[in-house]
């Protein structure tokens, strides 16, 4: 039984419990995290609750999102919301950082969170990857969601933008109180003596 569930075709044409648009865009919100912690510039909520919690939350919640895309229609409410916040945050970033626009009009971040410039050119891409795998994921696999869904996360853009300003701001303040703690690029973030 469980096997013809998840072979058969859903409300949108896709067969439920395949949803490689939903995966495509948690695993690359995901790997938007982790590069932030590669380039050793923390991760969301780091400052507030230590690097080891927040990199447990980021992984419960990827984990628990890749294991609701293989469910049936029942899962679309809760996928539509997960693709509108994966929007939402990608959003906040090309809004609330210093970008330029590219020849076809899109914002290119140009410093995004103490990255810096020249780690932008691996950084734009994992967020446009993001959101466009969030669109589509919105468009084709979720299509039993109500469309108020996603559309209500793009109301947490602006809180988003203040939320990663005021981190960033705080992880400035840590790398120069406690340049150990979390950051490798902390010369970069703290400031001057």
């Amino acid at each position: 039984m469980a096997a013809s569930r998840l072979t058969r075709p859903g409300a949108g044409g896709q067969p439920t419990g395949r949803r490689p648009l939903t995966r495509l865009t948690v695993v690359s919100l995901a790997g938007h995290v982790v590069f932030e912690l590669g380039a050793g510039v923390g991760m969301p909520l780091a400052s507030v609750i230590g690097p080891y919690a927040a990199a447990g939350f980021w992984t419960l919640v990827t984990g628990g999102v890749l294991a609701a895309s293989t469910g049936d229609e029942s899962a679309d409410p809760l996928l539509a919301a997960a693709n509108g916040f994966g929007i939402a945050a990608v959003s906040a970033h090309l809004l609330g950082w210093p970008a330029r626009r590219t020849r076809v009009g899109l914002p290119w971040l140009e410093d995004c969170e103490g990255l810096g410039p020249e780690l932008m050119r691996y950084y734009n891409p994992i967020l446009y990857l993001s959101g466009v795998a969030g669109v589509l994921a919105i468009a084709r696999e979720n299509r039993t969601a109500r469309r108020y869904l996603p559309v209500a996360m793009l109301g947490l853009v602006p809180g988003l933008i203040a939320f990663q300003h005021w981190e960033h701001r705080r992880l400035r303040r840590l790398a120069q109180t406690r340049p150990g703690w979390w950051n490798r690029r902390r010369r970069r973030l703290a400031p001057a003596p």
